[in-house]
Protein backbone atom coordinates (compact mmCIF):
# COMPACT_ATOMS: atom_id res chain seq x y z
CA UNK A 1 0.00 0.00 0.00
CA UNK A 2 1.07 3.47 -0.53
CA UNK A 3 0.38 5.85 2.31
CA UNK A 4 0.46 9.83 2.08
CA UNK A 5 1.14 12.41 4.81
CA UNK A 6 0.00 15.98 4.23
CA UNK A 7 0.25 19.11 5.95
CA UNK A 8 -0.13 23.07 4.38
CA UNK A 9 0.87 25.60 6.63
CA UNK A 10 1.78 29.44 6.06
CA UNK A 11 5.88 28.58 5.31
CA UNK A 12 7.80 26.14 4.10
CA UNK A 13 9.77 25.31 6.82
CA UNK A 14 6.59 24.56 8.77
CA UNK A 15 5.23 22.77 6.48
CA UNK A 16 7.57 20.16 5.62
CA UNK A 17 8.57 19.96 9.62
CA UNK A 18 5.19 18.64 10.06
CA UNK A 19 5.38 16.61 7.73
CA UNK A 20 8.29 14.62 8.37
CA UNK A 21 7.26 14.70 12.62
CA UNK A 22 3.89 13.04 11.03
CA UNK A 23 5.80 10.70 8.62
CA UNK A 24 8.32 9.72 10.98
CA UNK A 25 5.35 8.57 14.26
CA UNK A 26 3.68 6.96 11.36
CA UNK A 27 6.71 4.86 10.74
CA UNK A 28 7.28 3.98 14.10
CA UNK A 29 3.51 2.85 14.12
CA UNK A 30 3.86 0.82 11.44
CA UNK A 31 7.50 -0.69 12.60
CA UNK A 32 5.82 -1.32 16.26
CA UNK A 33 2.98 -3.58 14.51
CA UNK A 34 6.06 -5.79 13.29
CA UNK A 35 6.76 -3.86 9.97
CA UNK A 36 10.27 -4.64 8.86
CA UNK A 37 11.91 -1.59 8.26
CA UNK A 38 12.81 -2.96 4.68
CA UNK A 39 9.41 -3.06 3.73
CA UNK A 40 8.50 0.37 4.00
CA UNK A 41 10.38 2.97 1.49
CA UNK A 42 9.96 6.18 0.52
CA UNK A 43 8.07 6.96 -2.90
CA UNK A 44 7.88 10.24 -3.76
CA UNK A 45 8.31 13.71 -1.38
CA UNK A 46 6.97 16.93 -2.40
CA UNK A 47 6.62 20.76 -1.70
CA UNK A 48 4.67 23.27 -3.47
CA UNK A 49 3.28 26.49 -2.94
CA UNK A 50 -0.68 27.25 -2.65
CA UNK A 51 -1.41 30.51 -4.40
CA UNK A 52 -4.91 32.45 -3.68
CA UNK A 53 -6.77 34.73 -5.78
CA UNK A 54 -4.53 36.91 -8.17
CA UNK A 55 -1.78 34.27 -7.62
CA UNK A 56 -0.58 36.04 -4.30
CA UNK A 57 1.11 32.83 -2.16
CA UNK A 58 -1.31 31.55 0.19
CA UNK A 59 0.99 29.06 1.98
CA UNK A 60 3.02 25.38 1.24
CA UNK A 61 1.66 22.18 0.73
CA UNK A 62 3.98 19.19 1.54
CA UNK A 63 4.01 15.76 1.44
CA UNK A 64 5.40 12.59 2.10
CA UNK A 65 4.79 8.66 0.82
CA UNK A 66 5.51 5.81 1.76
CA UNK A 67 5.18 2.64 0.01
CA UNK A 68 4.65 -0.63 2.49
CA UNK A 69 4.86 -3.97 1.36
CA UNK A 70 3.21 -6.61 3.65
CA UNK A 71 2.07 -10.41 3.15
CA UNK A 72 -0.21 -10.77 6.07
CA UNK A 73 -3.55 -9.47 4.36
CA UNK A 74 -5.49 -9.73 7.51
CA UNK A 75 -3.60 -7.41 9.01
CA UNK A 76 -4.26 -4.90 6.78
CA UNK A 77 -6.79 -2.79 9.12
CA UNK A 78 -4.32 -3.04 12.10
CA UNK A 79 -1.70 -1.78 9.91
CA UNK A 80 -4.12 1.25 8.57
CA UNK A 81 -4.97 2.23 12.33
CA UNK A 82 -1.74 2.51 13.44
CA UNK A 83 -0.81 4.82 10.78
CA UNK A 84 -4.13 6.60 10.80
CA UNK A 85 -3.53 7.01 14.62
CA UNK A 86 -0.45 8.40 14.08
CA UNK A 87 -1.14 10.89 11.40
CA UNK A 88 -4.51 11.89 12.26
CA UNK A 89 -6.21 13.10 9.14
CA UNK A 90 -2.93 14.10 7.41
CA UNK A 91 -3.02 10.38 5.84
CA UNK A 92 -4.27 9.14 3.17
CA UNK A 93 -4.34 5.74 1.45
CA UNK A 94 -2.97 6.66 -2.39
CA UNK A 95 -3.34 2.99 -3.47
CA UNK A 96 -3.59 -0.52 -2.65
CA UNK A 97 -1.69 -3.10 -4.55
CA UNK A 98 -1.70 -6.71 -4.56
CA UNK A 99 1.07 -8.94 -6.37
CA UNK A 100 1.67 -12.64 -6.84
CA UNK A 101 4.88 -13.04 -4.86
CA UNK A 102 6.21 -15.91 -7.36
CA UNK A 103 5.42 -15.68 -10.31
CA UNK A 104 7.84 -18.40 -12.10
CA UNK A 105 5.65 -20.97 -12.22
CA UNK A 106 2.70 -19.05 -13.66
CA UNK A 107 4.92 -17.25 -16.21
CA UNK A 108 6.15 -20.94 -17.10
CA UNK A 109 3.16 -22.21 -17.83
CA UNK A 110 1.65 -18.87 -19.29
CA UNK A 111 4.95 -19.19 -21.50
CA UNK A 112 4.11 -23.29 -22.38
CA UNK A 113 0.29 -22.25 -23.44
CA UNK A 114 1.43 -19.07 -25.42
CA UNK A 115 4.16 -21.27 -27.16
CA UNK A 116 1.24 -23.89 -27.89
CA UNK A 117 -1.01 -21.48 -29.31
CA UNK A 118 1.15 -19.82 -31.20
CA UNK A 119 2.28 -23.16 -32.93
CA UNK A 120 -1.32 -24.51 -33.87
CA UNK A 121 -1.78 -20.66 -34.97
CA UNK A 122 1.18 -20.67 -37.36
CA UNK A 123 0.54 -24.13 -38.35
CA UNK A 124 -3.11 -23.25 -39.60
CA UNK A 125 -1.74 -20.23 -41.60
CA UNK A 126 0.54 -22.46 -42.85
CA UNK A 127 -1.83 -25.08 -44.16
CA UNK A 128 -4.21 -22.48 -45.50
CA UNK A 129 -1.26 -20.93 -48.02
CA UNK A 130 -0.27 -24.28 -48.84
CA UNK A 131 2.65 -24.99 -46.77
CA UNK A 132 3.47 -26.97 -43.76
CA UNK A 133 5.09 -25.63 -41.00
CA UNK A 134 8.99 -25.42 -40.40
CA UNK A 135 11.18 -24.51 -37.78
CA UNK A 136 11.15 -21.80 -35.61
CA UNK A 137 13.33 -19.15 -37.05
CA UNK A 138 13.32 -16.39 -33.59
CA UNK A 139 11.18 -16.06 -30.45
CA UNK A 140 10.67 -12.48 -28.66
CA UNK A 141 8.91 -12.91 -25.75
CA UNK A 142 7.36 -9.94 -23.47
CA UNK A 143 4.80 -10.22 -19.83
CA UNK A 144 3.17 -7.83 -17.08
CA UNK A 145 2.22 -8.54 -14.13
CA UNK A 146 -1.27 -6.08 -13.77
CA UNK A 147 -1.80 -6.10 -9.99
CA UNK A 148 -6.02 -3.97 -8.75
CA UNK A 149 -5.47 -0.67 -7.65
CA UNK A 150 -7.40 1.40 -5.63
CA UNK A 151 -7.56 4.92 -4.26
CA UNK A 152 -9.69 6.07 -0.94
CA UNK A 153 -9.65 9.37 1.28
CA UNK A 154 -9.31 8.45 5.08
CA UNK A 155 -10.26 10.54 8.05
CA UNK A 156 -9.23 9.44 11.31
CA UNK A 157 -12.62 8.00 11.92
CA UNK A 158 -12.74 5.99 8.64
CA UNK A 159 -10.72 3.51 9.59
CA UNK A 160 -11.63 0.12 11.15
CA UNK A 161 -9.66 -2.43 12.96
CA UNK A 162 -12.05 -5.08 11.10
CA UNK A 163 -11.70 -3.59 7.74
CA UNK A 164 -10.96 -6.61 5.54
CA UNK A 165 -9.67 -6.79 1.99
CA UNK A 166 -9.91 -8.99 -0.29
CA UNK A 167 -6.73 -9.41 -3.62
CA UNK A 168 -9.54 -11.27 -5.82
CA UNK A 169 -7.76 -12.62 -9.08
CA UNK A 170 -4.56 -11.52 -10.15
CA UNK A 171 -3.06 -12.19 -13.64
CA UNK A 172 0.47 -12.29 -15.02
CA UNK A 173 0.40 -12.37 -18.95
CA UNK A 174 2.76 -13.77 -21.53
CA UNK A 175 2.81 -12.76 -24.74
CA UNK A 176 4.94 -14.80 -27.30
CA UNK A 177 5.84 -13.58 -30.83
CA UNK A 178 6.91 -16.69 -32.64
CA UNK A 179 8.26 -16.79 -36.58
CA UNK A 180 8.57 -19.85 -38.23
CA UNK A 181 10.09 -21.08 -41.38
CA UNK A 182 7.70 -22.81 -43.94
CA UNK A 183 8.52 -26.25 -45.36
Amino acid sequence: MTLSVRHEAADVAAAVGQVAQRTDAVIAALRAQGVEASAIATSSVNVHPQYKEMMSPAGFHASHSLTVTTKDLTGFGRLLNAAVDAAGNSLGLDFLQFDVENKEPLLTQARELAFRQAREKAAELAALAGYSLGSVSSISETHAHFPIRESVALSASSADSRLNITPGEQTVEVSLQVHFSWA
